[in-house]
């Protein structure tokens, strides 16, 4: 019997995945608690046009994500850290400093849990920090520390 998942069951498969089982599992657990529907011809289109609506989002969301990454990799940022006389940083620059400055210099809000700087920045000069936007997507941005 073909059934055509709603929600993703454990090691069965994820949502809108067309799947066989047999008959009796099927009938008397996937469909009655809502978990699969019967892979009926006209299920079967609605399937293909969530699959079809699903890549357009994606394709959309892609493109977005391209134009921040552009935007965001034009040049440096410049983040402000107190410093001593020698040019040492007191403390540290935080991914929450470039999350801020990531909004209020280019004009976007990046949660600060998919900032990670590469290098440990101790004094002032110029680093990098990798941003991961989620499903392989992510970019290095320069960022500049600057005396306050």
């Amino acid at each position: 019997m073909q059934v055509i998942l709603i929600q993703d069951v454990n090691n069965l498969g994820g949502s809108n995945e067309l799947i066989t089982v047999k008959n009796g599992y099927g009938r008397n657990y996937l469909i009655p608690k809502k978990l699969a529907v019967e892979a009926s011809p006209s299920n079967l289109k609605q399937l293909d046009e969530k699959l079809k609506q699903q890549a357009k989002k994606e394709a959309k969301l892609l493109a977005e994500l391209n134009n921040v990454i552009t935007v965001l990799t034009n040049g440096p940022l410049k983040v402000g850290a107190k410093t001593g006389t020698t040019g040492k940083i007191f403390g540290s620059v935080t991914s929450v400093q470039i999350a801020r400055a990531i909004k209020e210099q280019k004009g976007y809000e990046i949660d600060r849990r998919r900032i990670s700087i590469i290098d440990e920045v101790k004094e002032l000069g110029t680093y990098k920090a990798k941003i991961d936007f989620g499903n392989g997507n992510e970019t290095e941005v320069e960022f500049e520390v600057v005396a306050e």
